[in-house]
């Protein structure tokens, strides 16, 4: 059902939700891969609740409807000198705000200033029971309470449907540039992305990608641009090697891993959180199941091209009480492996959604 032409008349939102015993919303389809099988489920259309209904750039705040696209927000933000350093992936396939939350999604810059959850001030949302909830707020210093808006990231819509959220924002360094090294074998990438890590270094993002027989090592630094290709230089001489890309060449790159332009058409793309110590045992089961991966975050996550049958992968997580989300090529089983914070996910539910009207994951 789409509500886009009353949009702001949450009367009607309310009503359907509360006529209808179990539902789940519908955004964008940027990330089908995040629904659980909605046969027997009503459609609830969030698109229309779509616009930036509050902008100070001089408080470094927005608010916006769930339903606004990625893209939109970020013209926005350029136009006065900001961004959102957690990178919204999936951004170009017109993935929204709401979504974005829902799926608890954060690109490569997450690495240097936090993901999604470390942005997000406040959320408004309607529970199992059609009620317009609020949490959090519109300021970066709020007052204490219930952290509702860091419940709702990677919910997956089991507690309610997005309304609104409120970011902080951060200026946009002038310039970027990065560093790129091949390196032979898996333990060199993880001791480089190791090393790195330790380092009193700002960097934006470190990642490093299983390219044929070779991993990829990239580090981007961003700032003026007096000192950085000096700063450049001394992340080659740290790494024994690399080149150079800036301009148009190290936007591309960044672009294209955040809209994951690496991964095969036939295969699902799915997210596992990781270690560096695991990385080796995790890229070892990939690389012989002929998955095409990418490692970020400083190695804390993984993006995992999937080939065929996503129950291989499935059983090999839960078998280590590893964890995963299928974000494309949609199976009606997003979660994957073991989840963790049962028990208090079940308090939750109970508390927002006791008539469960809300689709699980």
């Amino acid at each position: 059902m789409d509500l886009r032409a009353s949009s702001t008349r949450f009367d009607e939102y309310q009503s359907v939700i509360r006529d209808h015993a179990l539902l789940y919303v519908q955004g964008n389809g940027s990330k089908p891969g995040v629904y659980a099988n909605t046969e027997d489920a009503f459609p609830l259309e969030v698109t229309g609740l779509s616009g930036i209904i509050d902008y100070q750039p001089g408080e470094f705040t927005f608010t916006a409807f769930a339903g606004t696209p990625v893209m939109e927000i970020e013209r926005e933000l350029e136009a006065n000198g900001q961004y959102l350093p957690f990178d919204p992936p999936l951004s170009n396939h017109g993935a929204s705000l709401g979504g974005t939350v829902s799926a608890g999604l954060s690109g490569a810059g997450r690495y240097r200033y936090g993901g999604c959850r470390d942005f997000l001030l406040g959320v408004k949302f309607f529970d199992g029971q059609g009620n317009l909830v609020s949490g959090g707020g519109k300021v970066v210093k709020n007052a204490a309470g219930f952290d509702l808006p860091k419940m709702m990231v990677g919910s997956l819509g089991a507690f309610g449907a997005l309304v609104e959220v409120t970011f902080k924002v951060f200026p946009r360094p002038q310039a970027y540039l990065t560093v790129r090294r091949e390196l032979d074998e898996i333990d060199e990438a993880v001791n480089a992305v190791t090393s790195l890590s330790r380092l009193p270094w700002e960097i934006h993002a470190l990642d490093f990608q299983a390219l044929d027989d070779k991993f990829v090592l990239d580090v981007r630094i961003g700032g003026p641009e007096d000192g950085l290709l000096d700063r450049a230089e001394r992340l080659i001489h740290q790494l024994r090697g690399g080149e150079i890309l800036i301009g148009e060449e190290d936007r591309t790159l960044w672009v294209e891993r955040r809209e994951f332009s690496w991964l095969p058409e036939t295969h699902a793309l799915v997210k596992v959180p990781v270690t560096p110590a695991r990385i080796r045992d995790l890229d070892e089961f990939l690389k012989s199941n002929q998955a095409t991966r990418v490692y970020s975050v400083g190695g804390n996550l993984a993006w995992v091209g999937w080939p065929g049958d996503i129950d291989g992968l499935d059983r090999w997580l839960r078998d280590r009480a590893w964890s995963g989300l299928v974000i494309r090529g949609g199976t009606g089983k997003p979660r994957l492996g073991t989840r963790s914070g049962e028990s208090f996910y079940r308090r939750l539910k109970q508390a927002l959604d006791p008539q469960r009207r809300w689709l699980e994951a």
